[in-house]
């Protein structure tokens, strides 16, 4: 209540008491702040959520790596840089496999592992790579629309296709086919002393590796060229130029991160495949010799993947135990340095577009 006094006129005029009004502020909450609201809180559960899915997987792969060069560390530590350049991986694990408690064997050398991963998956992708995107070119750019659809269902399914399927054909046709129409007497005969020439070879492992890693190249690389704005292609189209010179100098460029990053990815897969190598590559600890011709992709081989599946009976005995997770941790570093790469590149790329918007 207030009260005041003034003098008017000589007079003392006493203003009654006036009440104030509160104004009361009323919130209409509507339909649609009552939504925006929702949709908000939904956004930010899923926000959390796939932070904490990130979080919880890159501890389970740190902890992953951690446990493989923890358990790969005996060979590690007694063997050093000199297990990455000596070969002798076969008589090494069977000295490995008969040694007493007392006296074990610790000494092995992963050399012709190393090259034989490095043949099989650089084959595979000078196999794949042309392949792939020729079969991406032909699916974006030359496909008719009403065969696009059974064409690149065909191919995404390929890609899920389980990898000894890819073995068994690769076993029953692949291999009978080099040993009757490739291998002669006469290379039989000469590499005697080194290896049987019997179909399982490079060459079939590369064939085999590539037939698996393609789909996969394929489902990439067209997703890449779909990825770049038509209106580079129509406005080459609209200068004159012809489609496949547009395709050779306006698509293949702009869509050159994704195919790069495809090829990434196909090689990860190449590099970590065991069962159809296993099958195919004649499981022989043996380094190819360029020098001797043409009977190189004849040579049988061994992987750092397969090894680890054709030698895990010898995951009872400590030393062989460790020598194959030395195996497992060389694998995981190819996928570090891999991972790392395709990081390198779309930086690269990155770096090179502000530089050239810049100028």
């Amino acid at each position: 209540m207030l009260k005041s006094k003034g003098k008017e006129g000589g007079k003392i005029n006493h203003l009654d008491s006036v009440p104030v009004k509160k104004e009361e502020v009323k919130v209409i909450v509507t339909p649609k702040v009552f939504l925006a609201s929702r949709q908000s809180i939904k956004e930010f559960l899923i926000e959390k959520g796939l932070f904490l899915f990130t979080i919880l997987s890159s501890i389970l792969i740190f902890f992953v790596f951690i446990f493989v060069v923890k358990e790969a560390w005996p060979v590690l530590r007694a063997n050093g840089l000199a297990i990455v350049f000596t070969a002798g991986w076969d008589q090494d694990f069977y000295r490995a496999w008969v040694a007493t408690a007392k006296e074990p064997s610790w000494h092995f050398g992963a050399l012709p592992l190393i090259v034989g991963t490095f043949f099989t998956t650089l084959g595979a992708l000078c196999f794949t790579v042309p392949l792939g995107l020729g079969c991406a070119i032909f699916l974006v750019e030359v496909c008719p629309p009403w065969f696009f659809k059974p064409v690149e269902s065909t191919v995404r399914l390929l890609s899920a296709i389980p990898s000894v399927i890819y073995g068994l054909v690769g076993l029953l046709v692949v291999v009978p086919w080099i040993d009757r129409h490739l291998v002669t007497n006469e290379m039989s005969l000469r590499m005697a002393k080194v290896a049987a020439l019997d179909g399982t070879s490079l060459l079939a492992g590369i064939l085999v590796l590539g037939m698996m890693i393609v789909p996969i190249f394929v489902a990439l690389a067209a997703d890449a060229l779909r990825a770049v704005p038509k209106t580079y292609k129509e406005g080459s189209l609209a200068l004159g130029i012809s489609h496949w010179r547009t395709i050779v100098k306006i698509m293949l460029p702009g869509a050159k991160k994704g195919i790069i990053a495809g090829a990434i990815l196909a090689t990860g897969r190449a590099i970590g495949e065991a069962i159809a190598l296993s099958m195919v590559s004649g499981s022989v600890a043996n380094i190819p010799n360029p020098s001797h011709g043409l009977v190189f992709f004849l040579e049988p081989l061994r992987t750092l993947a397969s090894t680890v599946v054709d030698n895990a009976e010898g995951m009872g005995v400590p030393t062989c135990e460790s020598a194959l997770f030395a195996c497992g941790a060389f694998l995981l570093v190819s996928c570090v340095i891999l991972s790392f790469f395709a990081r390198w590149v779309a930086r690269s790329k990155e770096i090179g577009g502000k530089l050239n918007g810049e100028k």
